[in-house]
């Protein structure tokens, strides 16, 4: 597994990494032993970068990292997780999302600086870690403020923290933080918004990134599913797929065919041919799907196939 520079972050990482929402339960439950087999399974893959958070299940995803990450040496992985939303009884920010959220407690939305820095004291207890490597922002549309960045650079300061992140679905989000806020993220987990469906992040965002020497983390490359080559009509988590992206899809699929590029390695490497974006996240509920995902990033596809890619875009 090729090992990339994270920007200006100082931290080096697998091209690969495995984001741990669907081990959290995303749609569908995952059993505890089933969950760290697919993380141990990534690390003999040679994954050495992973991404939770703590509204993925309600705490589920960071306990479950815990209980697989502790214990193997702590210089030679990269984790991630993220602040914003606070796991507590009578929690009022439900996601119905999760199929086996915890009994009796749930998410509130909290970016003050106290919210902040007791979020990532409860996620280092969850999982049994003594520090961070990321701490992304999850969703700062809905509320982050100075009082939040005060806390994530307090965090750093300490060394707990080795960089500040936003984790986003919106890239018009991303570039308006990155342009306003003093000192800024070292790096952007971009979910979605630079795929082979969706370059809208290369309007603005990934240029400001390479600008400012921020690195860009894409995660959501398969669409929720779609782009996956079991994907037929509806994935979970969409409510309908559009005729026109299908149509889209179509399109892709014929240009794979005409290089024989599996679908799914087209579109996990795809974002990696920008130069802003270093590494991509990856979604798994078992060890086969990240067994496949892996061979996707080392699927060997010829530079005729990215040309004729662009003009088809």
């Amino acid at each position: 597994m090729r090992m990339v520079e994270l920007g200006r972050t100082g931290l080096k990482v697998s091209e690969l990494g495995l984001g741990l929402a669907s081990l959290g339960g995303m749609f569908a439950a995952v059993p505890q032993e089933q969950a760290v087999a697919t993380i141990d399974r990534a690390w003999e893959l040679g994954v050495r970068l992973f991404d939770t958070a703590p509204v993925y299940g309600y705490g589920l995803s960071e306990q479950r990292a815990g209980l697989a990450l502790r214990g193997r040496p702590r210089d030679e992985f990269v984790l991630g997780t993220k602040v914003g939303r606070l796991i507590e009884p009578g929690g009022r920010d439900p996601q119905p999302i999760w199929a086996e959220p915890p009994p009796g407690i749930g998410p509130r939305l909290d970016y003050s600086y106290a919210g902040t820095i007791r979020s990532f004291e409860a996620s280092l207890e969850r999982m049994g870690i003594d520090r961070v490597d990321v701490l992304h922002v999850h969703d700062p549309e809905l509320g982050a403020s100075a009082e939040t960045f005060r806390a994530l650079y307090e965090l750093r300061g300490r060394g707990t923290v080795r960089a500040i992140s936003l984790g986003v679905n919106h890239a018009d989000v991303a570039a308006r933080f990155l342009r306003e806020t003093d000192g800024g993220p070292d790096l952007i987990l971009l979910a979605g918004r630079y795929t082979l469906l969706d370059q809208s992040g290369a309007d603005e965002l990934l240029p400001l990134c390479e600008k400012y020497g921020v690195a860009v983390l894409a995660a959501g490359v398969f669409q929720g599913g779609v782009l996956t080559e079991t994907a037929h009509g509806t994935p979970p988590g969409y409510a309908r797929v559009p005729p026109e992206v299908l149509r889209r899809i179509d399109v892709l699929r014929e240009l794979c065919r005409a290089y024989d590029v599996p679908l799914p390695a087209a579109a996990l490497q795809f974002p990696l041919t920008h130069p802003a974006v270093p590494a991509v996240l990856v979604g798994a509920r078992s060890p086969q799907e990240i067994a496949d995902a892996a061979a996707w990033h080392s699927q060997q596809i010829p530079k005729a196939f990215w040309t004729a890619l662009r003009s088809a875009l």
